[in-house]
């Protein structure tokens, strides 16, 4: 997750100097509960216009950094910036007409933080309103998540902290996502495609970085074909859980396989003669992606208005590959039954009713693999 490196920074000055600090001051928000919690962000009132995301972004670094070594030590910390990501990525969606913060508003109202170090972006994030799971594997983590957990703790955090092993095809993901950040992560896995193929069926929009290379180390050029280099167990940062370093090309046709359409991409650092392990010569690609794999299925209205009359709702679906799909419908938990089908369409149920619960499931055309579920219920007068 080292975006901006001392060795990145070195290769892009100008990206540096974009990049300067500024001074905040602590402030205290409403936390969960009633009770305080503590801010990483300075309070509106303080600000004489609206703050930018560069500013917020900066004020929370500070105020986290304060946080962390009023607990421990600095080399207990992850030593990168993580949350000056948020301004290289804010700028290239600038560029192309593009806001990051509506990206991560949407139907879902969740956002991931997927190896997440200390889980500085999470926190930030959960300050300006959004839910965030924070997913790191404990047993690679810098501090063994001991830092995201003091961090949660003191801040009086909501931030959902799940351990889990990205290698492992285990249940990765709990739910969808409106937006998953995968930042510096892609070259620590040992199956990139899975991970980057799973998250497009569960979240609607990535934010990936990840270090590519244009050559090796001895010349031979890489930037034109869409290949990856594997590491040696110490050949980067004397670091054995870096493995696959791709280039350019390699990483969009990952990309594409994978299930993403890309809305943005762009490179820092050294762009003319990066390597994959050499720290003097490391380009970091950014992109911004949106997924064509997630499979949909929504009610509208939900919940059901209150009324007299028997309520409704629209279902919509689409199963995005073009494939059949069928609708079946559970009412407070008893067998389901065929509701609708086909590739996608709407239809309605006009059979909603006060105090029972519907759960609207969206299943392949065989009945065998749920694609996606919804549970409708109706208000009370």
């Amino acid at each position: 997750m080292n975006l901006l490196s001392p060795g990145l920074s070195q290769q892009a000055p100008g990206i540096s100097e974009a990049l300067g600090k500024f001074l905040v001051e602590p402030d205290t928000l409403p936390g969960v509960g009633g009770q305080a919690r503590k801010s990483c962000l300075r309070s509106s009132k303080a600000w004489a216009k609206t703050p930018s995301l560069q500013e917020l972004v900066l004020s929370a670094e500070k105020e986290l950094r304060k946080t962390k070594l009023a607990h421990r030590a600095k080399p207990f910390w992850y030593p990168y910036a993580t949350l000056r990501n948020i301004i290289v990525l804010d700028r290239l969606l600038r560029s192309v007409g593009l806001d990051l913060l509506n990206i991560c508003r949407g139907e879902y109202g969740k956002i991931a933080d997927i190896g997440a170090a200390d889980g500085d972006l999470a926190f930030f994030f959960e300050e300006l309103g959004f839910s965030v799971d924070l997913i790191d594997n404990e047993y690679t983590n810098f501090n063994k998540l001991g830092g995201a957990r003091i961090l949660k703790e003191t801040l009086n955090s909501s931030v959902n902290i799940r351990s889990v092993d990205l290698d492992s095809r285990s249940q990765l993901f709990e739910g969808k996502y409106d937006a998953a950040f995968l930042l510096g992560i892609l070259y620590h896995l040992k199956n990139p495609f899975y991970i980057l193929e799973r998250l497009a069926h569960v979240s609607r929009y990535c934010f990936l970085s990840t270090r590519i290379a244009r050559q090796t180390a001895d010349g031979v050029p890489l930037s034109k074909h869409p290949v990856a280099y594997l590491l040696g167990p110490e050949e980067c940062n004397n670091d054995s859980t870096n493995f696959w370093i791709f280039s350019d090309e390699g990483l969009k046709r990952l990309i594409q396989r994978a299930g993403w359409n890309i809305l943005a991409f762009t490179t820092i650092g050294d762009t003319s003669g990066s390597t994959p392990a050499d720290p003097n010569h490391d380009e970091r690609a950014l992109c911004v992606l949106k997924s064509n794999a997630v499979f949909e299925l929504s009610a509208c209205p939900n919940p059901v208005p209150a009324g007299e009359k028997i309520g409704k709702t629209t279902i919509c679906w689409s199963t995005v590959d073009g494939c059949p799909g069928k609708i079946y419908v559970s009412v407070n938990g008893r067998e389901e039954s065929l509701f609708a089908g086909g590739c996608e369409g709407t239809a309605t149920a006009d059979w909603i009713e006060e105090g029972s619960i519907y759960e609207f499931r969206l299943y392949d055309s065989d009945h065998s693999r749920l694609l996606d579920k919804v549970v409708v219920t109706r208000g009370t007068q």
